[in-house]
């Protein structure tokens, strides 16, 4: 399970997107954060990204070359990359904050402010815990902390411009929202660990937290081994108003069209083969078929004490309920 220990990293490498929304207009930021790394012994080397996909093999690059401590600087799309070029590798992940949503940030309770996120590293704790692993399409997998989502989010962020999104932050996101609201939705099918459902918005989550703001899957935990999987029908993109305000009253649990389970196994299939969209931590990985499955054991991610201790009390209550 979750094993906490001192980390003692002493060689690091801070992985930073350049363009991410957080970095882009206030790079000073990546040198005072190095800069207080060092006053907490730690030796830091900075390491921009080359482009989309890059980074999971620079990650592993400078493991190789000796860094204990590997931090993905940028949103949860950097994260992502970074993460899935040390799995199953025992080198630990911090994160510095510097995107749009900053969804695991703000679940794990990391301060927004890069320096202030920065300064408390030495601090963090070590634990171990799994992810998700996505294959779209009869890709390769991809490994998610957050989550993975088919239909109407992923539909979202395909119809998102990358530069209104660096421009704007999280309202292209509502921006997108919006336009979406009279279009038609198509309804797939899901299988849970063997049980078959119908929806047109299939969330496959490891965090509660969603987009920054909102809490959809409640039960979900970085230190569960399994997903928390919120299913929401509906044919209607107006119909989702609904589940908004469920959402936003945290009583989205028995609503009509609403279903949430647990499991570790997800699939989901477009009979009609129409090309729904999935996303995954915030991108768009592709169209349907997908599958989604847990992988225990995965990855060590620094995290404060506090959310851990939190998230042990959450998960020890989960499993006595």
């Amino acid at each position: 399970m979750v094993q906490l220990r001192s980390s003692g990293a002493k060689r690091a490498a801070i992985i930073y997107n350049p363009v991410a929304r957080g970095l882009s207009r206030r790079k000073h930021l990546l040198q005072r954060s190095t800069g207080l790394l060092t006053q907490q012994g730690i030796q830091v080397r900075l390491v921009a990204t080359d482009g989309p996909g890059t980074a999971s093999a620079q990650a592993r690059q400078q493991i190789d070359k000796g860094c204990d401590l590997i931090i993905a600087a940028g949103g949860d799309g950097t994260i992502n990359e970074v993460a899935n070029g040390m799995l199953h590798s025992n080198v630990p992940l911090a994160i510095l904050p510097g995107g749009t949503a900053n969804v695991l940030a703000r679940e794990m309770q990391i301060p927004m402010h890069m320096e202030r996120a920065a300064a408390q590293i030495a601090n963090l704790q070590p634990c171990r815990i799994a992810v998700g692993a996505l294959r779209t399409n009869g890709s390769a997998p991809r490994c998610f902390l957050c989550m993975a989502g088919a239909g109407l989010d992923a539909e979202i962020v395909s119809r998102i411009n990358p530069n209104f999104k660096l421009r704007a932050g999280k309202l292209a996101y509502y921006a997108g929202g919006l336009r979406q609201v009279f279009r038609p939705l198509h309804e797939f099918e899901v299988v849970i660990d063997g049980s078959r459902y119908q929806a047109s918005f299939a969330l496959i989550s490891r965090v509660r937290n969603y987009g920054g703001d909102l809490e959809i899957a409640r039960g979900a935990s970085l230190l569960r081994d399994d997903f928390e999987v919120v299913l929401f029908r509906g044919t209607e993109s107006v119909s989702y108003l609904r589940y908004l305000v469920g959402v936003a009253f945290k009583r989205i649990t028995g609503m009509r069209g609403c279903t949430v389970l647990r499991g570790h196994s997800v699939s989901c299939q477009q009979p009609g083969g129409t090309g729904t969209y999935v996303q995954v931590d915030g991108e768009l990985a592709g169209v349907l078929p997908t599958t989604a499955e847990i992988i225990p054991d995965a990855l060590t991610i620094l995290a404060p004490s506090a959310y851990l201790a939190r998230e042990r009390s959450h998960v020890e209550f989960a499993a006595c309920a």
